[in-house]
């Protein structure tokens, strides 16, 4: 595994092989970028990475300029793994979560400019994380939602929705807040 782009492009990522992650291929995380950066300025930005696993989209971020990189991730192994590869790369910026997403998502939390949610493929309510993220209000006006998921679960009738893609076997969802928001 590598960073695709940005300062830290062609560097090597070794997590540990007894890790419990699924993680992105370096040809989805590729595309994924060129259509975040098509859609959204990344450099100065605040992201968030919801089911980090290995750190892998985290550190893409903030390989990019991302001035804050959230990486939330439940496993403790993954936690300890990030925060030693943050540290090693020397990325000051990114901070490691050690949390159940869905107790993370909550009205009192930070609020990003993109966030990114890989959760395993067999959970239940991968549905839920949209919606909980546009009803907690947590991104900023214009902000960008991604979730990576499996390929039977359809996002287009949710509120927000922009679009799909699909790269082999990986699919992502779009979601965009309102640029101007109703005070």
């Amino acid at each position: 595994m590598r960073i695709i782009g940005g300062k830290y492009k062609r560097r090597l990522i070794r997590p540990p092989k007894n890790l419990p992650v699924r993680p992105t291929t370096d040809l989805a995380k590729e595309s994924l970028f060129n259509i975040i950066q098509h859609k959204t300025e990344v450099r100065d930005k605040s992201a968030l990475d919801l089911f980090s696993g290995t750190g892998s989209i985290a550190y893409e971020f903030a390989s990019r300029g991302c001035a804050t990189v959230y990486a939330v991730e439940r496993d403790t192994r993954c936690v300890r793994f990030i925060k030693q590869t943050a540290t090693d790369f020397g990325m000051e910026q990114l901070k490691t979560v050690h949390s159940d997403v869905f107790r993370f998502l909550n009205p009192r939390t930070p609020r990003f400019d993109i966030i990114f949610a890989d959760p395993p493929y067999q959970m239940k309510n991968i549905e839920e994380i949209p919606k909980l993220i546009f009803k907690y209000d947590l991104l900023l006006p214009g902000g960008l939602l991604v979730i990576e998921h499996p390929k039977e679960i359809d996002f287009s009738g949710q509120e927000h929705f922009v679009e799909h893609r699909r790269y082999g076997h990986v699919n992502f969802s779009f979601f965009q807040a309102k640029k101007n928001r109703l005070v």
